[in-house]
């Protein structure tokens, strides 16, 4: 080996993007009687700071659900201060708000919702498929928005399956971009502030390099199939894996037929952080506000 090719090594290490730990599905608990959720935070063991900009993720793997007219869900309830991002794997919700907002998140697609100054909102599961049953699949996240941010006007990004932006890979399967870009393509989702979420699916066998500031916080969930990062590190199926501050590439190989990850990656929000239930804000004087003006009906009413 010459010293150029030992040097081209080195920096290639130097540069690599390790795996700070893997954590384990925490044990499930249920929001309302629609969602059974694993929080991998911010109750477990990865702090709201080191997250950031993402503040909570609870993932409903698989859950088989029975036939029933009265539909599963979460009655009314307020955000203020942050985004949150619904990705429907398998099955499908249907949403409303007290600023007149609602929709039908489906298979494949992905609702991006901003909370903002404050709203209530409501889910369900969607009502035909509510009296059907079946395979409930889904990722919620929450998203912090930076000071300036928190007390814009709510609104929505209906994300539709069709619209997502999608680079093939030359060993088969495909890089499914929700926000950030990759490939040249770009997701079709708008941020406050730097954020990347991709479905990535290799086909068994091979593998993806993805490329991210060294200063970001960037995460992988292994929503189908599992598979290895850098070549080394296994990623069970419903494992979520937190890779390290440090360098800026990392690869991820698929070691299943049909293996899916969910990518996440955004430039922290060096703010403080102060969170009280649905509230999301930078001080505790925000937090007694939101309350106040919840309580006095400012976010609106919704049955």
């Amino acid at each position: 080996m010459t010293a150029q090719s030992e040097r081209v090594m080195e920096i290639e290490m130097i540069e690599r993007k390790g795996v700070e730990r893997i954590v384990a599905p925490p044990e499930a608990h249920w929001v309302g009687d629609g969602f059974k959720v694993h929080g991998f935070f911010p109750h477990g063991p990865l702090s709201a700071r080191r997250m950031s900009p993402f503040f909570l993720l609870d993932y409903n793997a698989k859950t088989e659900f029975p036939p029933r007219e009265e539909p599963f869900g979460v009655g009314p309830h307020p955000h203020r201060g942050f985004e949150t991002v619904t990705i429907a794997y398998k099955g499908k919700v249907e949403h409303h708000d007290s600023h007149g907002g609602g929709g039908v998140i489906g298979e494949g697609d992905v609702q991006w919702m901003t909370a903002g100054s404050g709203l209530l909102h409501k889910e369900f599961h969607e009502k035909e498929y509510n009296r059907e049953g079946g395979l409930f699949h889904m990722v919620q996240l929450w998203v912090n928005l930076p000071a300036k941010d928190k007390m814009t006007p709510p609104k929505y990004q209906a994300i539709t399956s069709a619209e997502m932006g999608r680079v093939e890979l030359p060993g088969g399967g495909e890089v499914e971009i929700i926000a950030g870009e990759f490939g040249g393509v770009k997701g079709p989702a708008t941020t406050f502030t730097p954020v990347s979420m991709f479905n990535v699916r290799p086909a068994n066998g091979t593998s993806v390099e993805l490329e991210f500031p060294e200063n970001y916080t960037t995460l992988v969930l292994a929503i189908e199939g599992s598979g290895r990062i850098n070549g080394s590190d296994e990623l069970k199926t419903d494992h979520l894996a937190l890779l390290a501050r440090s360098g800026e590439r990392f690869s991820i190989e698929a070691t299943d037929e049909g293996s899916t990850f969910l990518v996440l990656s955004g430039e922290p929000i060096d703010e403080p952080i102060s969170a009280y239930g649905p509230f999301l804000m930078n001080t505790q004087e925000e937090i007694a506000q939101a309350i106040e003006d919840f309580n006095s009906g400012k976010f609106g009413y919704l049955n």
